[in-house]
């Protein structure tokens, strides 16, 4: 199995599955010297790791990350960084009714027929349990980008039909952590909770839309042609579970605008080139303008659905699946930190790249 490795200079190899003993990865390209927060690690983990409220799945592991090379007394050494995290509560019976028949719209057959076998117990490497390495490696970057003035924030900004009407500057984007579903609308976000709740109830999944911005971006990062930064902001989005959209500025929304209407106006700030708007999204030409970058991804409801559903088994068989387990029925709140984390992995990466332009 190929790519399993993200990045440029700064990377990520990922490795284990959902059933396996452990998930882990080996990062490359870490700059030395770096002072490493764990508290900070372990809370991004938090974030991510599942149980954690009444609307994520009942799955229970502490998700506690064990470093093993690149850093030494708590400071980045410039060596590959390894870690681990092992896993401690694995049903695998539960998945033993699904062992030859396929989920609908989940990996199970691009995988048997790709590989010519999978490993059935909560979807072994297609399981978003795999995104456990993307969130190390990602807090890892907002540390080291922190240095540099670079923050990002995303939220929840859409659970089914229910969605935030406003602009990511019209909240108080630090009410985010202060309910389960991570929607910066204290309102909105009680209602999207009692949905994500009824559907579960229905044994049924539910998708929507999480917002990011990031704030700091300095001019200049991205390559023309296939280097531009939206580009790579794009693929490191879609490489996440669920993932089935992307758009950044203003996207597809204000399409029936001209240009003249469309366009941010440049002017003189005291002598600083501004604009008057941020349209764009805050990258203009595949490159960074300086502006907060901001984008929307889009996740499907999860596959897995604890329903009968038509089916067939390997053999081309048709039959009747109700699957069990412990499944999420809404990736969002906990998709809140994987985008996070591959947007910080990004910049970083870029930032690095960017340091190669010129001697």
């Amino acid at each position: 199995m190929y790519n399993n490795t993200f990045g440029n200079i700064f990377r990520l190899t990922s490795f284990g599955e959902s059933h396996g003993k452990g998930i882990g990865g080996v990062i490359d390209g870490f700059p030395a010297g770096i002072h490493i927060d764990m508290d900070f690690i372990q809370k991004e983990l938090d974030r991510r790791k599942p149980g954690q409220s009444a609307i994520t799945t009942a799955r229970k592991e502490s998700d506690q990350v064990e470093f093993l090379s690149g850093i030494y007394d708590g400071v980045s050494t410039g060596c590959p960084i390894g870690f681990v995290v092992w896993n401690t509560n694995q049903h695998s019976g539960d998945y033993d009714n699904m062992k030859d028949v396929f989920r609908p719209s989940h990996a199970d057959f691009t995988y048997t027929q790709k590989y010519g076998l999978r490993d059935h117990r909560g979807g072994g490497r297609s399981s978003a349990r795999e995104t456990i390495s993307r969130v190390v490696a990602g807090a890892l970057a907002k540390i080291a980008l922190k240095q540099l003035g670079i923050e990002i924030t995303a939220y929840t900004s859409q659970v089914g039909e229910l969605k935030l009407d406003k602009a990511y500057t019209s909240y108080d984007l630090s009410e985010i952590e202060k309910n389960p579903v991570r929607c910066p609308d204290p309102v909105m976000a009680q209602t999207m909770a009692e949905l994500i709740l009824k559907t579960k109830g229905e044994g049924d999944t539910i998708g929507g839309t999480v917002d990011c911005v990031i704030k700091g971006c300095p001019i200049g990062l991205g390559q023309p042609a296939f280097g531009k930064l939206h580009a790579a902001l794009g693929n490191a989005m879609l490489t996440i579970n669920a993932a089935k959209g992307f758009e950044y500025g203003q996207g597809f929304g204000n399409m029936n605008m001209k240009g003249s209407q469309q366009n941010d106006i440049f002017y003189n700030d005291n002598g600083k080139i501004a604009f008057r708007t941020n349209r764009s999204g805050g990258i203009q030409g595949g490159i960074s303008n300086g502006q907060d970058i901001y984008f929307k991804v889009a996740f499907k409801p999860v596959a897995t659905v604890l329903m009968e559903q038509p089916t067939v088994d390997k053999d081309g068989n048709e039959t009747i699946l109700k699957a069990r387990g412990r499944h999420d029925p809404c990736v969002l709140p906990r998709a809140v930190s994987i985008v996070e984390a591959m947007a910080a992995m990004t910049i970083l990466d870029y930032y690095l790249l960017n340091k190669t332009t010129t001697l």
